[in-house]
């Protein structure tokens, strides 16, 4: 992920991209590639047999409660509408696409991870719902309720996983040639969604910002993770259910968290230096809630 990260970062310092081209980029992210992510994590997911509605209340509660808190917190430090969206979003939106089914797939192995799949195709399209009405609330100007229920339903990541829950609950299969598109496409969103965050880091933007990037990081790694996972463990659960719960709620900020703030016009800045943060970061916390899990008999 930092390599790719460089690459993006030294393709703008030679002067291949400027900041009018990595808007355009991130556009051609945003309404193309990630979507078909979207959809192809979900329409890949096996979820007939492996649903878990215990983990999926849990999983809901926690979410609801995250994003009341993170709400509640950003109104009460930060007097900037766009960096309170990007605050918000950093707090309660982890990366469960792109660390959900690798980390249980590592852990379990291939055939043992349709309950985390199932969770894939329920938490993706909550966190970008919330995503849409956060960032448009705390746009400039004034709010307008109609507006923003046009821009959920038409948001293309929400458009993605709608098509991708359609065609998992209908059992819809493409045709052979169209699965392979649809895969290609989807997998070219994370490379190249990382090289983009890479050519628009600013070093300058990270002191401008040390306070909410640190508030961000510590909620996003430390204590959301701690709080959820702890009252996981008194609530009984354990297993592939448990790890899922790692996956959902001590992965990094999303990576799409950075390109739909830049393509609402919210504090990109702050959302993608708490993408790239927090991404080097996990690499020390989640092993440490791993191995913390593990040594308890959680999974």
């Amino acid at each position: 992920m930092f390599m790719l990260l460089a690459v993006g970062y030294a393709v703008r310092l030679v002067g291949l991209v400027g900041d009018s081209d990595t808007a355009k980029l991130n556009s051609l992210a945003f309404k193309i590639l990630f979507p078909f992510l979207m959809f192809n994590n979900i329409y890949s997911a096996d979820i007939s047999d492996s649903i878990n509605r215990g983990l999926i209340v849990f999983t809901l509660a926690a979410i609801a409660v995250i994003y009341v808190i993170s709400t509640i917190f950003a109104l009460c430090i930060e007097k900037v509408p766009q960096s309170r969206g990007a605050m918000i979003q950093a707090l309660y939106r982890s990366n469960f696409v792109i660390m959900g089914l690798p980390l249980a797939t590592n852990i379990y192995g291939h055939g043992s991870i349709g309950v985390t799949a199932v969770m894939v195709a329920i938490v993706v399209p909550i966190y970008n719902v919330l995503a849409v009405i956060t960032l448009e609330v705390y746009r400039k100007g004034k709010i307008n309720v109609g507006m923003i229920i046009k821009n959920v339903l038409t948001n293309p990541l929400i458009l993605g996983a709608a098509a991708g829950i359609a065609c998992a609950v209908m059992q819809v299969h493409l045709p052979a040639v169209v699965e392979e598109t649809v895969s290609q496409l989807s997998a070219c969103a994370t490379p190249i969604g990382i090289m983009i965050l890479g050519a628009s880091f600013q070093f300058s933007s990270v002191r401008k910002q040390s306070r909410n990037l640190m508030i961000c990081l510590a909620g996003r790694l430390i204590i959301i993770p701690g709080a959820v996972l702890g009252t996981a463990v008194f609530m009984g659960i354990r297993g592939i259910g448990f790890v899922t719960l790692i996956a959902i709620f001590a992965a990094p900020c999303a990576l799409s968290s950075y390109t739909m703030a830049r393509q609402m016009h919210s504090d990109y800045q702050l959302a993608g230096n708490t993408v790239v943060f927090s991404s080097a970061l996990c690499c020390f916390t989640m092993f440490l809630w791993l191995y913390i899990f593990k040594n308890m008999g959680m999974f």
